[in-house]
């Protein structure tokens, strides 16, 4: 028995001191994603991509604005949100100590402006996600200012105005893959 106890001190503890020590944590871990609002162009990328709907792409009360919202009761850390995020406005944290006393205190949200079609007022997309795309053309193309205001009144029309206006050619209007009798897999 002496045997025992000596062999048992010598070893130490086989447990870890937590909470009293911090755990040491891998590098490939995944805690709680961080959000950055700035950054994002509420795209709905990662609304669609979250397997336990833990985000979702909401209109928010006033009928004017998108609400992207987070309910971390429901998150799974899986990361999904993260590979698809086309600006990284999502990148999961170390942080996985998410106890709170409200249910109120699990949630994050982040409103969003949506743009209002320039022929009938509807609204239809995002403003920061068509600002995003205009940035992009402006960077990749250089084009002027005039060409940059023709292509802010195409990008802001609805799909159903650009029809009726004939905004948008036909031929350039690819609505799905069609197969033919002739196409093979």
């Amino acid at each position: 028995m002496l045997k025992l106890i000596k062999k048992i001190i010598k070893t130490g503890g086989a447990t870890l001191e937590y909470p009293a020590k911090p755990l040491d944590l891998s590098a490939d871990f995944r805690g709680k994603p961080e959000y950055n609002p700035q950054q994002c162009i509420a795209c709905g990328a990662c609304a669609n991509a979250c397997p336990s709907n833990a985000l979702t792409m909401t209109t928010a009360d006033d009928g004017n604005s998108l609400r992207w919202s987070l309910f971390l009761g429901r998150c799974i850390f899986c990361a999904r949100c993260e590979e698809v995020c086309p600006t990284a406005a999502i990148k999961l944290s170390q942080q996985f100590e998410l106890a709170v006393w409200r249910k109120e205190d699990l949630f994050e949200t982040a409103d969003f402006a949506v743009c209002h079609c320039q022929q009938c007022g509807q609204p239809y997309a995002p403003q920061k996600e068509i600002d995003f795309a205009l940035a992009l053309l402006q960077e990749n193309q250089g084009l002027s200012a005039q060409e940059m205001e023709n292509h802010r009144r195409q990008y802001e029309t609805c799909p159903a105005c650009k029809q009726q206006q004939h905004l948008t050619p036909a031929s350039r209007i690819n609505i799905g893959r069609h197969l033919t009798s002739g196409s093979r897999l």
